[in-house]
């Protein structure tokens, strides 16, 4: 039996991007609507949080404990935990088009990998582009029309790219080359139409399988390399928004969850389990380590 544990409970309005440092023993996890850094030590069990001014949509290591790369609202910017202190780092969008940045990843080369949506999903709105940002900050436009940009993910010994979105129930891959950062063979890996929930956050384990939360479906499910769902863990909150996996040895599973996202609160959850808490699974299997930013920071 698969053993689920409330690590952090903490009604976060929308957890997400739960992000192992190795070199602290930390990991980091964001709240998007509550404008917080969180720093959660699995040895002690203290939970740190750190406000920010603005909306962070995912975040990256860096070569400098301590120091994130933060994608907020429409740009990169630099955080240093130890002062709160922010850094603008490059613009991705214009100010104030409606856009906020979401889901990002570091690729296995150190490029920052990140979409953009339109600000309330609940209106509907494909005008998200998708991202793929050089160390010295260059970027180009991967992918345009996207609903919400969900399940960025990298298979380094295959060589695959993966990519959701939440709107069309659907997971993409790629064939990725790395030195290029070039994309071919594009393929959905799976339609989450006749699964529960709806795509989310997403990472690959050290067997090439693809871990992705099932948001509105109280699971994660992992799918293997072939496309098939081989298992399906079952959670007492509602809403998961992306795993990780983290620990000296990479061998738990971190699950972030929603608590009231825009103001649609999640239904109550399992054994009092509070909607918007940190969630760790011994899921038995390794994670892959993930790979620093590859800009340096400058504050």
């Amino acid at each position: 039996m698969t053993v689920v544990e409330i690590v952090v409970s903490h009604p976060s309005l929308l957890g997400e991007c739960p992000l192992w440092s190795p070199t602290e023993g930390l990991l980091y996890w964001i709240d998007i609507e509550g404008r917080q850094i969180h720093r959660y030590d699995p040895t002690t069990g203290r939970n740190e949080t750190q406000g920010v001014s603005a909306r962070p949509g995912s975040i990256a290591l860096t070569d400098e404990p301590g120091v994130l790369l933060v994608a907020m609202e429409h740009e990169l910017v630099w955080f240093r935990w130890q002062t709160g202190e922010l850094k603008s780092f490059v613009a991705l969008e214009p100010e104030g088009n409606g856009n906020r940045l979401n889901d990002g990843r570091t690729d296995p080369a150190g490029r920052f990998v990140v979409g953009s949506m339109w600000s309330n999903p609940g209106d509907g709105r494909s005008t998200g582009s998708l991202y793929s940002v050089e160390g010295d900050g260059a970027f180009n436009v991967v992918r345009t029309t996207i609903g919400v940009t969900n399940g960025l993910a990298f298979d380094p010994i295959r060589e695959w790219a993966y990519f959701a979105d939440t709107f069309t129930k659907k997971v993409i891959r790629w064939n990725y080359d790395v030195e290029a950062a070039r994309r071919s063979n594009e393929i959905v890996f799976c339609d989450y139409q006749n699964l529960p929930g709806l795509p989310d956050g997403a990472c690959v384990d050290a067997d090439g399988c693809y871990w992705s939360a099932s948001v509105y479906g109280w699971s994660v499910v992992r799918i293997t390399p072939d496309g098939k769902i081989d298992r399906r863990i079952e959670l007492p909150l509602e809403k998961p928004s992306m795993p990780a996996f983290g620990g000296p040895k990479l061998d738990t599973l971190f699950i972030t969850t929603i608590g009231s996202e825009g103001g649609r609160p999640s239904k109550p959850g399992k054994d009092g389990a509070i909607p918007g808490s940190l969630v760790a699974v011994d899921a038995g299997v390794l994670g892959l380590p993930e790979t620093p930013f590859a800009g340096s920071p400058v504050f």
